[in-house]
């Protein structure tokens, strides 16, 4: 969203500009972040005539993200001005979008904002846990590692991520073409060749033909009303998974189903795990280290259990009194938790559970894509054998007798 603001500056200047945020709350913090006293803040309005259509189509990918990040933490460290360095970057990005961003946020540093400040104001490029470690290394004097460490925290990210798109878009494709040949056949082939026994006038047939006679004569009476019984079904999952208790089911699934919830839920404790570790060992204030990890994970009930841990701690509790409550969270994790706060070394206990369960999400993924090809061929025997003992016996059959 963007909201038009007009603000007092703390030398008392007057002064109005154009703000992007998620929603207007986060745009006040934004400009108070930056020493600005709100005077006004209205949301600007929009109709799809006026929709930026290259925000779209050339929107920055994690992977520009990457390469913007290690560039920037070359130059810082190569002594070059912070302000001079993003206009360096600025003019050789290909992306208009993101050219435009990062001289917004350039032209902001040399205002005399933080990089973080800047970068906050477009959050939905750059996340929390991005502006905050930007923020821890600008006050400890790192702002070159800290930018360092995330391009390789956004780099792991993006592989892990590419190994699962990787390992599940061979059997997507080949069941989404199972499923495109399937409707062929039932509407266009099957209806022809089943034909010939009502011809022939062939009583006597297998269970498998009369069952596919059966499920081919409903599908093509029914059609239209399937398709849309499929796309509304489609239609009204996608938007009751928008809603707070349809996310919360799907991420509940999504970390419960068979097989695939191991590698889904590895990867949680993984990310809670290394944002965690990272945070604390830049300084970040715990309670803040907490609030971020549960704006990142991505899963709804991770989430409710750091919110949870965040209000033990601020009790004065443990997080991992919290942890040790929730099936979600392993016993070994758990146990790590409460082993490195009673000796001082969370960050250090956290670092190695991040690298255990990427390890064994890995291992995981792997196994999966082996296995996956086998079970792919199986299904495919088992269909043309369905095919062959409900078609092309009976015609042989037929052939025969007569």
């Amino acid at each position: 969203m963007n909201f038009l603001y007009k603000a007092k500056t703390q030398g008392g200047e007057i002064i109005d500009g154009k703000i992007e945020a998620l929603d207007e709350k986060s745009a006040v913090n934004i400009l108070q972040g930056n020493q600005y006293i709100v005077l006004s803040i209205q949301q600007i309005g929009g109709d799809i005539f006026s929709v930026d259509i290259n925000s779209y189509l050339q929107k920055p990918t994690n992977k520009d993200i990457v390469v913007f990040t290690r560039q920037l933490s070359t130059l810082i460290d190569a002594d070059m001005p912070l302000a001079e360095g993003l206009r360096t970057l600025a003019r050789q990005l290909e992306k208009p979008v993101f050219k435009k961003i990062i001289s917004e946020i350039s032209d902001a540093v040399e205002g005399g904002s933080s990089l973080s400040n800047a970068l906050a104001v477009h959050s939905k490029l750059f996340s929390s846990f991005y502006i905050k470690l930007v923020q821890s290394g600008e006050v400890s004097g790192k702002l070159h590692e800290a930018l360092l460490y995330l391009a390789d925290h956004l780099e792991r990210s993006q592989d892990i991520n590419s190994k699962i798109k990787g390992a599940l878009a061979y059997p997507a494709f080949v069941v989404f073409a199972l499923i495109v040949v399937t409707g062929i056949m039932v509407v266009y082939v099957l209806p022809q060749l089943l034909a010939i026994f009502k011809d022939v006038g062939a009583n006597d047939l297998p269970l498998t033909t009369r069952s596919l006679i059966w499920v081919t004569n409903f599908i093509n009476a029914y059609l239209y009303y399937l398709f849309a019984l499929v796309f509304g079904s489609l239609f009204f999952g996608w938007r009751y998974v928008k809603t707070p208790n349809g996310k919360a089911k799907f991420d509940n699934l999504k970390i419960n189903m068979p097989v695939l919830g191991v590698v889904v839920r590895n990867l949680y404790l993984a990310r809670i795990s290394e944002s965690l570790s990272t945070l604390i060992k830049s300084g970040i204030p715990i309670l803040d280290t907490i609030h971020i990890t549960s704006d990142l994970v991505g899963n709804f009930n991770y989430q409710n259990i750091l919110l949870d841990a965040e209000e033990s701690v601020r009790g004065g509790g443990n997080i991992s009194d919290v942890f040790i409550k929730y099936k979600e969270i392993p016993p070994l994790m758990s146990s790590m938790v409460a082993i490195g706060e009673k000796t001082g070394k969370l960050d250090y206990m956290l670092e190695h559970i991040s690298k255990f369960y990427k390890s064994e999400s890995d291992t995981t993924i792997d196994n999966i894509a082996t296995l996956i090809e086998p079970i792919l061929v199986l299904v495919l025997g088992v269909a043309v054998a369905i095919l062959v003992s409900a078609i092309l016996l009976p015609i042989y059959n037929l052939v025969n007798v007569t």
